[in-house]
């Protein structure tokens, strides 16, 4: 099965659930994603794998957050994706992604449920 991780190394939690899916021997594709942002059809797969709204994962503190008004409610879900996609460090990490499901780590072994 096809495992993708969008992982941030700088973040603890994303080291964690790497160090974890590598100690139970998943053979899976790292995708720095603040390097890489996932496209506009990968982001909204993964909100439908997840089975979340565009807010649902959208990290609130980041300063993009602030300056992009993102609070606003009158934004389509179109435009939440897209400010992702523009701006990747406003995406919650990590996530696992498999062909029929998705998990958020947070708490890490959450992702233990897909694998």
């Amino acid at each position: 099965m096809a495992y993708t991780l969008y992982h941030n190394p700088r973040c603890s939690k994303s080291r964690q659930t790497l160090e974890l899916l590598t100690q139970h021997n998943v053979d899976l594709t790292v995708v720095e994603y603040l390097k890489t942002p996932p496209s506009i059809a990968e982001i909204t797969q993964i909100l439908k794998l997840l089975e979340l709204e565009p807010r649902e994962l959208i990290r609130k503190g980041e300063e993009e957050y602030k300056v992009q008004n993102l609070s606003n409610t009158a934004l389509s879900q179109e435009q939440l994706i897209e400010a992702m996609h523009n701006s990747p460090k406003l995406i919650e990490r990590p996530i696992l992604v498999t062909p029929k499901s998705a998990r958020i780590g947070r708490p890490p072994e959450s992702v233990l449920e897909i694998i």
